[in-house]
């Protein structure tokens, strides 16, 4: 990789010529057809506004932005793309040089006085070091394990799995609240009210392993390290007698509940059993949310894995991933725009819904009664609304892009509260911190937060300047012309002068 220098002018997107400009546009503004326009024209760089208040923008607006966000994070490119939050001197700018676009259709008249009064914004990025890869990154490995152990060694083991790590256009920017902050903020509300069921020897009737993996954005290297390590170890729960994983991932905003599966679970299998229990909660106490089974088999020769699940089926661990998106290439799974806005509502409603389907499946409650009639998780024991909020905003207090988690005071203070968390109502709390090989799957670059200087050019001074140096050589112009003549009278003047 190499440093990209900018020094260009601002223009808009509108503008016909964009070449060696630096295209200014707003989340609206933003599409893929735009943002390859820009590219094709070799524009110098492209600068993204976002918007301070998310929830202000239109639905549609935020769809249509993160799928070309997405687009545009396939695409290779080597102009500069630079992602920041908008101010009142940015959005100035922006108003200026929409206004300048819209004039190019106007009369002759409205582009002249629009030449005289408008005012020129040049960008400039000084970078002239190379930007380097990061040898020393290990965050993206960093594990948290707990245990609430059952009232026998060889009682079966349920295991349950979230990645903490966000990703998006901009690293600086990716707080990934409904990806996967909305996961791991339900696995911490289960950690706290499973303790309170297990305060008894006689409720601990299956093992129960909590995870938290990092590197999960990318192709869940952190989960693969991690399963590698507990395989070599024969103490570990996971080497047998596991009932089935359950990994969370994106379960705010939606009415709708997917349950990924690499293979469908056979029936009479503990993983079939818990997915009839969930559906019977879902249908008893939510039948406004639908509730699907999406089976999509692992293909060995893609180099990347869809979701976390299918890490624990390529070591024939039954597992299963449950989210609200659909597609596994959902825009919804790696955003900027994801940043704190989700309905805690929803994210409630999908915990009790995993809460009260394990509880009915390690008590075998079915024949107490129906989901309705009989629900564990209330009272006392109910999801704390306070609690999730404040771990949401725990979660989005700093941007959880795998490769800063190990750089800045605020990220390791994160998470180092979500291993707190973790002691508080779990045994058996272990941090794995693993290193990448020395041919590493991921390489990741500095210089991820750089700072941009806009100059202001008023078009009034360009036009005095232009005007000086007109003069200026109008003058010599004259002088050039005349010199003849210049000479003769001067001459004229020395020799009076001695006479």
């Amino acid at each position: 990789c190499r440093g990209a220098m900018v020094v260009a002018e601002a223009r808009s997107a509108d503008e016909p010529a964009l070449s060696r400009r630096c295209v200014i546009m707003k989340v609206s503004d933003f599409t893929t057809e735009k943002y390859l326009r820009a590219h094709k024209q070799n524009a110098a760089a492209v600068l993204i506004l976002l918007p301070r208040n998310i929830s202000g923008v239109p639905h549609d607006t935020v769809q249509s932005f993160m799928l070309s966000e997405r687009e545009a994070l396939l695409k290779e490119t080597l102009m500069p793309v630079y992602v920041v939050p908008e101010d009142d001197q940015l959005l100035y700018m922006y108003e200026e040089v929409k206004q300048a676009a819209a004039t190019r259709t106007s009369s002759i008249f409205i582009r002249l006085r629009s030449m005289v009064t408008a005012t020129a914004f040049q960008i400039l990025v000084s970078n002239n070091a190379p930007i380097q890869a990061v040898t020393d990154n290990t965050i993206v490995t960093l594990e948290f394990q707990g245990v609430l152990p059952g009232a026998v060694e060889d009682a079966p083991t349920v295991v349950i799995a979230a990645h903490y790590d966000s990703f998006g256009l901009a690293p600086w920017l990716s707080y990934g609240a409904d990806s996967n902050g909305s996961g791991v903020t339900i696995l911490l509300e289960l950690a706290r009210l499973f303790q309170k069921l297990y305060s008894s020897p006689s409720t601990r009737p299956y093992h129960l392993m909590l995870s938290l993996t990092g590197g999960g954005k990318y192709n869940f290297l952190g989960t693969r390290r991690w399963i590698e390590e507990n395989l070599d170890h024969a103490s570990s729960l996971l080497q047998d007698n596991v009932a089935f994983v359950l990994c969370l991932d994106t379960l705010a905003n939606s009415d709708d509940l997917y349950m990924h599966v690499s293979r469908p679970p056979k029936p009479d299998t503990p993983m079939y059993s818990f997915i009839q229990l969930l559906q019977e909660v879902v249908s008893s106490r939510f039948p406004w949310v639908k509730v699907g089974l999406v089976h999509k088999k692992i293909n060995l020769v893609e180099s990347t894995i869809a979701w976390e699940h299918e890490r624990y089926s390529l070591r024939r661990i039954p597992s299963f991933t449950l989210s609200h998106a659909e597609d596994p290439k959902s825009e919804l799974r790696g955003s900027v725009l994801d940043s704190s806005q989700v309905d805690l509502r929803k994210l409630k409603r999908n915990g009790v819904i995993v809460a009260e389907a394990l509880a009915r499946y390690m008590y075998n409650l079915s024949d107490k009664g129906s989901p309705r009639d009989v629900q564990v998780f209330r009272g006392q024991m109910d999801f704390q609304d306070g609690r999730m909020s404040s771990l949401m905003s725990l979660l989005t207090s700093v941007p959880r892009a795998a490769q800063l988690l190990d750089k800045e005071p605020g990220h390791i203070l994160l998470v180092n509260s979500l291993e707190h968390e973790f002691r508080r109502y779990l045994q058996q709390v272990h941090r794995h911190t693993f290193h990448q090989d020395k041919d590493p799957d991921i390489a990741f670059f500095d210089q991820m937060n750089q700072p941009i200087v806009m100059y202001v050019k008023p078009a009034a001074f360009d036009l005095f300047l232009g005007g000086c140096i007109a003069a200026y050589l109008g003058i010599v112009y004259y002088a050039i012309q005349n010199f003849g003549y210049l000479y003769t009278k001067l001459k004229a003047a020395v020799k009076s002068k001695h006479q």
